[in-house]
């Protein structure tokens, strides 16, 4: 760190001295090793310890988050963790386990000590090589440990007793718990989550449809909601101002609306759960009402880089998160947009109301929807085709009947009338999840794109920044940039052959797609796989295409001959099958292998992480591609201990 903030001093004087045409360049290298630096300062702030073995075996702690797994179960979040007679400096901070099984005694409340007996281990590397690394968002959350239980979890301690801390928390759950008694049902359940972030009780159906309509958006409360609930107050603050002569002509009713917009969007901050996303959109709001305070204009492109600059100080890791590149890609987009239009003449001079209100809305949602559609495919891996469709549907009944109506239900909380303006807003919250159950169910609704490789959203972003900053014409070679991201988007290679970092699962490439080695178990990483190869069959249909059985597979892949030996009598098959080539084992060989073979077992693997075989025959693993960092260090797997092997 010392070195790159030296390096950094030294670029910034070498700025000075360079001239003007050569300066930029020069504060921009300091400006990327200042980075680099931060965010190995950050890394190193955030460290906790992680679970480095599987442990099976008793689990006390306090319950501090409550969400839905990918199998919609009930997840907990719990901290003041005890692992049995574990030495507390090696208890994780914080756990997050799956309830499974009959947990109807059980009222997940903040605040609230449970125990439990659960299968917990460390969290789980990439899928495949170069794939998303749960573990790092793990570190940065401070989450030392996953895992699940299926037995009864007990309380141990009433939640009154643990509620230090939590009551922004607890709020938000009464609320969320309001709001889904009052209108019900999953119209119910989105607007607890628009309103308090709460997606608990929102179905894997509803989401489904959501993401397949490009509306999943709206769950995560974002720009676009704070921006909604900030401008409806600021608007209706200086239009009420207005009303009264005495206090306009004495007044600057801008800056005072800016005052009480800032504030109840901090109250939204908090209520809301504080995420990310949730921060970036207000730091993004508090940046532009500032404008208005101090008398610049709120929106402009150095608001939204000053704003970039306060979440990047704050979590420089956001960089990497889907959340920071599409709500950055999608306001620079539009603000570049509209000074565009402005500067050539004025946009919409001389047009009524309503029709300067509807182009607008069709140009935001189209140069919005193209800003954020290359982030999207390269995380997500789909393309919803008929996603302009469904937010012209949508986010007007969002911006001119939810919010509004949200924002009066909670005026009129107080006074216990909330019940009125909520059953109104039930309305458009079921309007729009009608919408996105039919845009998802029209034929071709999703097109599945392959992944991208390392390089491809780097060079497209400074692609579109070199379009979007830059003056004069020598800003069009900014498509340059954008067109090269597409081409090596265009020709990215998928391994040949995929191992699960288990060794349980393979996955072969061939005419058709990917083959799987079994139709069931280690659905998640079958699930990655198939998306980043843009393929969407399930994992069922993907087996059938191989020869899916559990016992022993013998294929090539890139010239190499691989045997995979998995399900019962493993450990003795493995051990006879030791021949050119690879041999995967889904256990450890009993006794030891002998011969040519390059053995690739449990042991093996829990070092390696995932492994691919590459069409020219090479063999990557996660760890290599990883790179040495510090959640890989302080998250290497042993053998089970305390309370006996993890099942």
């Amino acid at each position: 760190m010392s070195l790159a903030l030296a390096a950094a001093c030294a670029a910034l004087v070498l700025a000075r001295l360079a001239g003007e045409a050569l300066a930029p360049l020069f504060v921009a290298l300091a400006l990327v090793l200042a980075g680099g630096a931060l965010g190995w300062a950050r890394t190193a702030l955030v460290a906790a310890p992680v679970l480095d073995f599987r442990y099976y075996g008793p689990v006390e702690g306090r319950i501090i988050g409550i969400d839905r797994s990918q199998s919609d179960a009930v997840r907990l979040t719990l901290d003041h963790v005890r692992l049995g007679d574990m030495a507390p400096g090696r208890v994780p901070e914080k756990v997050r386990v799956s309830l499974h099984g009959d947990q109807r005694w059980l009222v997940p409340e903040p605040g609230l000590g449970v125990m439990l007996t659960a299968n917990l281990s460390p969290p789980p590397g990439p899928v495949e090589p170069g794939g998303y690394d749960f573990r790092r968002q793990a570190w940065f959350d401070g989450i030392g440990a996953v895992g699940y239980t299926r037995t009864p979890v007990f309380a141990v301690t009433p939640a009154e007793q643990g509620r230090a801390g939590l009551e922004l928390f607890r709020a938000r759950v009464a609320l969320s718990e309001a709001i889904r008694e009052r209108l019900g049902g999953q119209p119910g359940a989105f607007a607890a989550a628009l309103l308090t972030g709460d997606r608990s009780a929102v179905s894997q159906d509803t989401l489904e449809h959501l993401r397949a309509s490009n509306l999943a958006h709206l769950l995560a409360i974002s720009g676009l909601h704070m921006g909604l609930l900030t401008g409806t107050i600021f608007t209706a603050i200086r239009a009420l101002l207005a009303l009264v002569p005495w206090v306009a002509l004495r007044l600057d009713g801008r800056k005072v609306a800016a005052v009480i917009a800032l504030v109840a969007g901090a109250g939204y901050l908090g209520l809301s759960g504080g995420n990310i996303a949730t921060e970036r959109a207000f730091i993004m709001v508090s940046v532009m009402l500032g404008a208005v305070l101090i008398g610049r204009r709120a929106i402009s492109l150095r608001a939204v880089a000053l704003a970039a600059v306060i979440v990047l100080l704050r979590r420089p890791e956001a960089l990497l998160s889907p959340g920071f590149q599409m709500s950055f890609s999608a306001t620079t987009a539009l603000v570049a947009v509209f000074a565009a239009l402005r500067d050539a003449g004025g946009f919409g001079r001389g047009w009524p109301a309503v029709l300067k209100g509807a182009a607008s809305l069709v140009i935001s949602s189209a140069v919005a929807g193209a800003a954020t559609a290359p982030f999207a495919a390269a995380h997500f891996n789909r393309i919803a085709d008929y996603g302009l469709i469904a937010n012209l549907a949508s986010v007007p009944v969002m911006g001119l009947w939810v919010m509004p109506w949200a924002l009066v239900a909670g005026v009129l909380a107080p006074l216990g009338l909330s019940w009125l303006p909520l059953q109104i807003m039930g309305w458009g919250c079921a309007w729009i999840l009608g919408v996105a159950a039919w845009v998802a169910g029209l034929e071709g609704a999703v097109t599945h794109v392959i992944a991208p490789g390392p390089w491809v959203l780097p060079l497209l972003a400074l692609g579109a920044l070199w379009l979007v900053l830059w003056r004069g014409a020598g800003r069009w070679l900014g498509l340059s940039g954008v067109a090269a991201a597409l081409l090596l988007w265009m020709q990215a290679e998928r391994p040949v052959l995929l191992v699960s970092d288990r060794g349980g699962l393979v996955g072969l490439m061939g005419p058709e797609g990917r083959a799987l080695s079994k139709d069931r178990g280690e659905g998640f990483t079958a699930e990655v796989w198939l998306e980043n190869d843009g393929d969407g069959a399930t994992q069922e249909a993907a087996a059938r295409m191989g020869a899916a059985a559990e016992g022993v597979l013998r294929f090539e892949a890139a010239g190499l001959a691989v045997t995979h030996v998995s399900g019962r009598g493993a450990a003795a098959k493995a051990a006879g099958l030791c021949g050119p080539g690879l041999l995967i084992s889904s256990v450890e060989p009993k006794p030891a292998v002998s011969g040519a073979c390059d053995l690739w077992s449990p042991k093996r693997m829990r070092q390696t992480g995932a492994l691919a075989v590459m069409p020219d025959g090479r063999l990557v693993t996660a760890a290599e591609v990883a790179g040495r960092r510090l959640w890989r260090w302080l998250n290497r797997c042993g053998s089970a201990r305390r309370g006996g092997p993890a099942p």
